[in-house]
């Protein structure tokens, strides 16, 4: 948590020094049609993780089963680690920053710079620095990711968009499919097969190459361009029913 609000101060001077402008600028507002893109993006990413997954049970022949020492205290815990972590990220690389290159040096340009940070930045999250192939693979993959996002904050003037979208996928990755840090949790799988190089080397793609790739088609095709004077306008609203 206090990750989070050294995020959102650093935001804030960034923003403040660099553009005169709030947090506001984020697009945070107006709330109906931030939290509309939200749940959009959520359950988007949401559904394409539970096909993958369902996908690798299927070809390995296993399948996925309640974990029996499941907890709601645990499952809980860890959506709210997936929080925070995904909301540090988006302040980082689709925050403040983001918004400042794309003011000075163009949307394009800014989107691209985002998206390769985001996948150097997984080299050393996921540990494979160092490992030529698995750096070029998470580099493609999470950068793919990352410029999907990037593009989705641009188009839609808004955080809460890539929150929506990043959030979606590992929260299921993580908590519901027990893939992440904190071990088993909603789901595990049970029973299957040995599977040859080849098969591990599809479902690998599919999650590095496929699902950014669909992710970005939906942010390309399905996001509508939104003005930032329409958060402008959002912002005096909300200001005016303060007062």
């Amino acid at each position: 948590m206090i990750g989070i609000l050294i995020a959102l101060a650093l935001s804030w001077l960034l923003l403040y020094v660099f553009e005169k402008k709030s947090l506001l600028a984020l697009g945070w507002l107006p709330v109906r049609k931030r939290t509309l893109q939200f749940v959009l993006g959520f359950c988007f990413t949401a559904l394409l993780c539970v096909l993958a997954q369902l996908l690798e049970g299927f070809l390995k022949a296993s399948q996925w089963v309640v974990h029996q020492d499941s907890s709601a205290a645990g499952v809980l815990n860890s959506v709210w680690w997936d929080i925070k972590s995904v909301l540090t990220e988006e302040l980082i690389f689709r925050g403040a920053l983001l918004y400042i290159l794309i003011k000075r040096i163009g949307a394009s340009k800014a989107v691209l710079i985002s998206a390769v940070a985001f996948g150097i930045y997984h080299w050393f999250s996921y540990g494979v620095l160092g490992n030529v192939m698995a750096m070029l693979f998470v580099f493609v993959g999470t950068g793919l990711m990352g410029y999907a996002w990037a593009l989705a904050f641009s188009k839609s003037k808004s955080i809460l968009l890539p929150f929506g979208l990043h959030l979606g996928w590992n929260v299921t990755y993580n908590t519901v499919f027990s893939k992440g840090p904190l071990g088993d949790l909603l789901l595990v799988s049970e029973g299957g097969r040995a599977v040859s190089e080849g098969i591990s080397f599809l479902n690998f793609s599919i999650g590095m190459t496929i699902i950014p790739l669909l992710v970005l088609l939906f942010v390309v095709y399905g996001v509508k361009r939104n003005s930032e004077k329409q958060n402008e306008g959002a912002s005096i609203i909300q200001n005016r029913r303060n007062e």
